[in-house]
Parts: structure tokens; sequence; C-alpha cells
């Protein structure tokens, strides 16, 4: 794959309505940790997370007959946010598979922006399952939230973007679930240049990935719930994310729940930015692994931003 020509098409192809997200330096986190750290905001993005660019990428990728005969995905979450924005921007009609046991707040926000629901199972991989079977069933596209080339380069601009605003950076810390995000950010950097390094971070109830790489094939592990559940789950078989992550990360850092909500905490008490479990994740990776990145410079990817005030409250006041 080539990632730079991939990655470039799809900025020139979507940066008119993509927000470019502010790569700011923090003084505090990096007297806490001894790095030139700098965040990446990408919670201001549209719809609330990195997700957006990804799913615009691939909508408006689509050939003019598969525009017209719809598409389908399945999300409750970020994902499902991104893609519904996209097509209702492009005209395309998407049918979004959930769960049954989808929360009604969630299940209105992805209603407003039109998309048709369809919910099937108890959890969020039937439902997919179901998606990938209506597509193939009506000749619709279906469009994976990670597991899919167009997605990957769009989520891949944040890493073009992190270059541009920031050539001189040692590593990048980005949170990790299926391989997606990482895929992209670290196929552009790596295209240009073979210094940096890219390490995922991982929640230690859901690490999926770090025990895949580990074995050297995608494995199952028995998960926990996790605060960081925008990087839940298991990665599917076959995923091209898996031997991309093989051959360009760096690392793979793996956190505590303790230390993602602290990191939600601090990411609150220095900057004023109230960010989900999944966005603090590479925050808690530097606080975890400081002496890694002892006087470097480093950017921490701050993925997303839905979460309730309720639950953050909770998060935070349980520390």
């Amino acid at each position: 794959m080539d990632f730079k020509r991939g990655i470039v098409q799809a900025s020139d192809r979507i940066k008119q309505e993509i927000k470019r997200t502010p790569l700011e330096y923090s003084p505090a986190l990096s007297q806490i940790s001894g790095a030139d750290v700098y965040l990446k905001w990408e919670n201001e993005q549209r719809t609330g997370s990195f997700k957006f660019r990804g799913a615009l990428n691939r909508v408006r990728s689509l050939s003019p007959e598969e525009k017209s005969n719809g598409i389908v995905s399945a999300s409750t979450g970020n994902h499902g946010l991104g893609v519904s924005l996209a097509a209702r921007m492009e005209g395309v009609e998407l049918t979004l598979v959930l769960p049954a046991n989808v929360s009604g707040d969630k299940r209105r926000r992805l209603e407003e922006y039109g998309a048709e629901i369809i919910e099937y199972g108890d959890t969020c991989e039937k439902a997919e399952l179901a998606a990938r079977h209506l597509a193939m069933k009506t000749g619709k596209v279906y469009i994976s939230p990670y597991n899919d080339e167009g997605v990957i380069c769009g989520q891949g601009t944040i890493g073009l973007e992190i270059f541009e605003d920031l050539s001189s950076v040692d590593a990048v810390l980005v949170p990790i679930g299926g391989g997606g995000l990482i895929a992209g950010i670290a196929g552009y950097l790596k295209s240009v240049s073979k210094k940096m390094r890219v390490f995922g971070i991982e929640p230690v109830n859901s690490a999926f990935m770090a025990a895949s790489l580990m074995a050297g094939k995608i494995v199952e592990i028995q998960e926990k719930e996790t605060i960081a559940d925008a990087v839940a789950g298991g990665i599917e078989p076959g995923s091209m994310t898996f031997p991309f992550c093989q051959e360009l990360l760096d690392g793979i850092i793996t956190v505590e729940e303790s230390l993602i909500k602290e990191a939600m905490r601090l990411l609150y008490e220095k900057h004023q930015k109230m960010v989900e479990g999944a966005g603090a994740l590479a925050l808690a990776g530097l606080l975890k692994e400081n002496a890694l990145f002892l006087k470097s410079k480093v950017v921490l990817l701050v993925s997303g931003g839905n979460i309730s005030l309720r639950a953050f409250e909770e998060a935070v006041s349980a520390l």
C-alpha cells in the first residue's frame, strides 16, 4: 500500500470539510513527563472524533453507481457518527445496523443525521456480521470502522498534519483498537521520516492488538470492561490493519484503567478539555512509560471527546 500517495489524495479529497485540528504545546504535561509534549486535539473534529476523516474519504471515493445503491455500516459510537454525517453530506443513503441494547441517546443522535437504523443482536460483533450480510444481499457497499483502505487513508491525514506542523517530532503516541487510525498515521509518518517512532496505546482490559502482535497472529483474549470503550473489541480475522501494525509500529504500551482516568483528569485540569477514555490513552501511555520519551518531542493524539458529563464525572471522581 502506498500510504503517502493515498493519504495525500485523501487530504485533497476531504480538506475543505474536515477541521484541521490544533497541535498545541503543553507546558504542564511537559513538566510532568520530562518530554516536550504536544497535543493533537482530534476531539475537536466534526462529530467529536477522528472517525469523520476516514468515513468522509471512503464515502467520497465511491463510484456514482455505488453511491446510488447506498451503503451499510455498523457502529454505536464514533464511526457511526462519522459515517452518518459523511453519508448525509454526500447524499448517500445509509443503513446503520446497531445492537438492540444501544442506548436511546446514541440512537437519537445517529438518527439526527438521517441514517436508517436497524437493530440486530445484543452485541456490536453480531450487528457488524448482520451489516456485512445485508451489504452482500443488497449489493450495497459495507464500510468498516477500520478494516478499509479508504478509511485508513482518511485517518492518515492526521499524520500528514502532524508532520506539516511539527516535522521535528520524535515520537507519536496513538490510541489503538482495530488499528485503522494508527496504520494511517504511522504509514504516512514512516514514509516521510525513518527516524520517527510511533507507539500504540491500548487498555489492558481490551489489549487485543498487543496480544496479537506478541503471538504473531490475530488472537482472542478474555476482555474486561474499559472506560476506553471506543477502542474495545477484537480484530476481525484477516484484517489488513494487523500486518500494517506488525510492520510499522515501534511498540505497544498497555495501560490500566486507573491511569486512563488519571489522564482524563489531567487533560481537564491542565487544558480544560473533557475527553473520552480512548482520547486520554496517549497521555496514559506517556505517564506509564515516560522514561522512553525523556527530552523527546512527543505528540499525543487526543482521538475523541464524545463522553457525557455524568460518565466523565464518574470516571474522574473514582480516583
